[in-house]
């Protein structure tokens, strides 16, 4: 799975506000805390604004907060809300997919690749993820020995 800058970026600010919530933030302040271009920033927090993970106060006291507490966001509802999908086959659902031949079983292999990626990020909370305490399974798949190795 390739996880997009935009996907990154989202994630690491959304961290932020989890950890400033519910208190607002700028996005210039997200910015300097994550280290990343404030221009796009902007961008991806617009995404989340658009797709209720994040919500905007304007004003010289202005800034963004989180929608839900960070216990309530899960990791694939920001995924979600700048790339869409998790899991696409040429621009369609891994159930849209249909093949012959010999490769009439491949939709059942990349339903599976979304049902595994969907075993993670949509398990983890931000709440989970500052704390450093995930569920159990997902701890578990960072502990098997090729885990942190390339491939």
């Amino acid at each position: 799975m390739q996880i997009s800058a935009r996907g990154d970026y989202a994630v690491r600010a959304s961290l932020s506000l989890a950890q400033a919530y519910p208190a607002l933030m700028s996005a210039q302040a997200i910015a300097q805390d994550q280290e990343m271009p404030r221009k796009f920033l902007e961008a991806v927090l617009a995404d989340l604004r658009r797709a209720g993970v994040v919500r905007a106060q304007r004003g010289a006291e202005g800034g963004y907060t989180l929608s839900h507490p960070p216990r309530d966001v899960t990791i694939g509802q920001i995924l979600r809300a700048v790339d869409g999908p998790l899991a696409g086959v040429r621009g369609l659902r891994p159930e849209e997919t249909q093949y012959t031949g010999a490769a009439e079983n491949l939709p059942n292999l990349w339903v599976a690749v979304r049902a595994a990626v969907r075993e993670v990020v949509d398990e983890v909370s931000l709440a989970e993820l500052i704390s450093g305490r995930m569920p159990a399974h997902v701890r578990k798949l960072t502990t098997r020995p090729d885990a942190w190795q390339p491939r």
